[in-house]
């Protein structure tokens, strides 16, 4: 089985974006949650999608793999996929790790992980190279494990399997801040072979990972461009997410 690092770095190829969507709409009934969404994820690095609380981050990532309804155009390395059921769009080569982790509790994290990689588990490569406290807590129940462990339990989970792009939401939420530091180094080293979707509040993480960032203001892309130009400006980031620099923990 492929895995995120048993892949060397693809060539520059001709610069396509390995996701991209195109006016992207969800409604919830008389909601209307994203109206008209649009940008595009690089074929490397880490794209991260910014804003207040409640804008439609998260429910960008669920409309591209389908759990939530939507119309407007996605397309996966040039292949249309919004009228594709969820199974198969991750077939196609989508990860995704939700807010939520969701781990499952009763088992362990060795038999998390051979629910997607039946023959190695923990004793994958990647596990071992990214993971390795995971690696000695092969037999402890997951459920049974802090908040940061399940995350990595997650984030191992999607990683065994071989995949086109990364969509991550909040990895780093509720995370005591070693914790968010370790997370970092993973994403970074991840970020090197697979492409990554990231919905992040974590100012400083994004400057030290984030190549470019999406922003979005109640259901629409309000801007987009390079992460370091977005976190070196205090005005910007104050009126497009209300917060600032100083105010963020470190990474």
């Amino acid at each position: 089985m492929t895995t995120a690092l048993d892949r060397a770095a693809a060539p520059g190829g001709d610069g396509s974006p390995v996701l991209s969507v195109e006016d992207l709409h969800v409604r919830y009934g008389g909601s209307h949650v994203l109206q008209g969404v649009s940008f595009t994820v690089p074929a490397t690095g880490v794209t991260t999608l910014l804003g207040r609380n409640g804008v439609g981050k998260t429910t960008t990532l669920k409309a591209i793999i389908g759990l939530a309804p939507r119309t407007g155009q996605i397309l996966l390395q040039d292949r249309a996929i919004q009228h594709e059921p969820t199974t198969r769009i991750i077939r196609r080569g989508i990860g995704y790790v939700p807010e939520d982790r969701e781990v499952f509790g009763g088992l362990t994290v060795d038999e998390n992980l051979r629910l997607v990689d039946p023959d190695r588990g923990v004793e994958a490569p990647i596990v071992g190279t990214l993971f390795p406290d995971l690696v000695t807590r092969a037999k402890q129940r997951a459920g049974t494990l802090s908040g940061g462990q399940q995350q990595m339990v997650s984030l191992a989970r999607v990683l065994l399997r071989d995949t086109s792009v990364l969509l991550i939401d909040e990895p780093t939420k509720g995370l005591a801040p070693k914790l968010v530091t370790e997370v970092a180094d993973v994403l970074a080293e991840v970020a090197r072979t697979t492409p990554i979707l990231l919905v992040e509040q974590n100012l400083p993480l994004v400057r030290r990972i984030a190549d470019t960032v999406v922003v979005l203001d109640a259901g629409q892309v309000v801007h987009s461009g390079g992460a370091a130009e977005l976190v070196a400006d205090p005005q910007l980031t104050r009126e497009l997410l209300g917060v600032s620099m100083r105010r963020e923990g470190a990474a």
